[in-house]
């Protein structure tokens, strides 16, 4: 979330001031009921929130609603706020809202987006580091297929059968290739996964990301050849996507409406396919709207586009 909010700001071109906070119990139980007196209900172990308010202020994610209508009221509406995701509150509490088109929303002060909005683009991607440095072993053939792992969440479970399933599905895939894997997990993903994954693998062309040194994220996504991502999470296929290059989903145990929702839309706007057991090249249009929603804020604020 916070790099969704991240990947806004930075399209904007102001500077930029990332605020961690996080609300005491029993107000972060219930997050919309916080509303006005938010700012008094905050953790003082994590950053404050306090004067002067900014010009502009992005936020994600629900948590963050009753802090966003709590500095657009006081600073009286100085502040131009910016959600992203459905608030599921009044769209009046905002300036501006950026919603996936699977949320179903629509207003005035609405911008519908394929996906989350991202940092994937060329500057990000040509600037990181070097794929040949971060590589465990001198026998790691192109193609480079990197992998997106994500874990369990409410709607998902990433379970040891899925692993053994999808770990089966790799290693075929870089045989009939005879590439390499690239792999890296998130926060999310259940530690056996990764186990089972690095034991099924031994033999095969690869790399997992070990947790300790930076994520090379960027880079795997640079180096790509092929994506695979774990369909758990909207950001980690959204991401894919912006590379432009071809992208498989691997479904997890579990059900979403609007998670089938959004890969439906992905597919039809010819993103991604889902994962089987060959790999195929096809080209489409690279998912961003990052840039939609930063025009939208600039011309609001009369701000210059920094690229320009």
């Amino acid at each position: 979330m916070e790099n969704q909010s991240l990947a806004v700001a930075e399209a904007v071109g102001l500077p930029i001031d990332i605020k961690r906070v996080t609300t005491t119990t029993p107000w972060k139980w219930l997050p919309r009921q916080l509303r006005f007196g938010a700012l008094n209900r905050i953790d003082p172990s994590g950053d404050q929130l306090q004067p002067p308010w900014p010009k502009l202020l992005v936020t994600t994610g629900r948590h963050s609603v009753p802090l966003s209508i709590a500095i657009r009221q006081l600073s009286q509406g100085a502040t131009f706020t910016v959600h992203i995701q459905n608030p599921k509150t009044s769209f009046n509490h905002f300036d501006l809202i950026a919603a996936p088109i699977h949320d179903d929303i629509s207003g005035e002060n609405v911008v519908v987006t394929m996906g989350a909005p991202h940092r994937v683009n060329e500057q990000t991607l040509s600037a990181s580091a070097n794929i040949d440095s971060l590589l465990t072993s001198d026998a790691m053939p192109r193609p480079y297929i990197t992998v997106l792992l994500g874990g369990t969440s409410k709607a998902f479970r990433f379970t040891d059968q899925k692993a053994e399933e999808l770990a089966g599905k790799l290693k075929n895939l870089a045989e009939q290739s005879k590439g390499s894997l690239l792999i890296t997990p998130s926060r999310r993903t259940p530690p056996s996964v990764v186990e089972i994954l690095r034991n099924r693998l031994s033999e095969t062309p690869h790399t997992i990301w070990d947790g300790e040194e930076e994520n090379p994220y960027f880079t795997y996504l640079g180096a790509a050849d092929y994506l695979i991502a774990t369909g758990d999470s909207v950001n980690m296929v959204t991401e894919a996507a912006g590379t432009g290059k071809p992208v498989f989903v691997f479904h997890l145990e579990g059900a979403s409406a609007r998670f089938d929702a959004f890969h439906a839309h992905m597919q039809r706007h010819g993103a991604t396919r889902p994962l089987s057991d060959t790999l195929e090249t096809w080209s489409y249009d690279p998912v961003n709207d990052t840039e939609k929603i930063a025009e939208r804020i600039r011309t609001a604020l009369d701000l210059a586009n920094p690229s320009e």
